[in-house]
């Protein structure tokens, strides 16, 4: 099977975890996008979606699905997202799609996450996909060097095919970091949280999922967490 084939079958399990009647959380990136067309196929079942991007949130009013603003949600059934990176604990490194701040603030509201991701994205040990870490463009440089005090190799992301910086639906920067084995996610998450300047860091330890849905070759996995 290939990647995208893995990423559609989980897609379709998530499906299951919807909560007829309520209104869903939805993801950003190739794995969601799987899922927010398999919903379009039993969106009269639900009130409408949150998104966590610009892009979901266009994504879905493609397909004629209300798309809500966080502010007027009390609360959210399920948040259905993919990851970078999973460990076996539930906790994950969010962020390749850029929107790893609205992600973590929709699951934060949300009463279940199910996370949808090929199997490949299962670790032991969470770092080899580089950590994102969203930063005000005025605190680039000194969160930076915290960065690196810590062990990484922080890199500032770029547009693709330019010199630029790359700016987040929030106004933000973006910087990744490479080259950590982060043994202690929830520890790391709290530390990088208070240096000043950090708008949200991409692990989502402290929150993580309660369910993992699996892509692989003998069919999909579920771990509950």
């Amino acid at each position: 099977m290939t990647q995208d084939e893995l990423k559609q079958a989980v897609a379709r399990a998530a499906i299951d975890y919807v909560v007829d009647g309520e209104i869903i959380g939805v993801g950003t990136g190739s794995t969601a996008n799987f899922f927010i067309d398999e919903l379009a196929k039993i969106k009269q079942r639900i009130k409408g979606a949150v998104a966590s991007s610009e892009a979901t949130a266009a994504r879905l009013a493609g397909h004629g699905i209300a798309v809500f603003d966080l502010n007027d949600v009390a609360e959210i059934a399920v948040y259905i997202d993919g990851a970078d990176e999973i460990t076996a604990a539930g906790a994950m490194i969010k962020g390749g799609g850029a929107a790893l701040t609205r992600e973590k603030i929709v699951a934060s509201v949300s009463k279940q996450f199910v996370c949808i991701a090929d199997g490949s994205k299962l670790v032991e040990t969470m770092g080899k996909f580089a950590l994102p870490v969203e930063v005000l463009p005025m605190a680039r440089a000194a969160v930076t060097r915290q960065l690196a005090a810590l062990g990484g190799q922080p890199k500032l992301r770029l547009k693709p095919g330019t010199d630029q910086a790359f700016i987040t639906d929030n106004g933000g920067m973006i910087i990744d970091v490479a080259g950590l084995a982060i043994s202690e996610p929830v520890a790391l998450e709290q530390r990088i949280n208070q240096i000043v300047g950090v708008i949200a860091v991409g692990l989502f330890a402290q929150r993580g999922a309660n369910v993992c849905l699996l892509g692989t070759p003998d069919g999909v996995r579920t771990l509950t967490f």
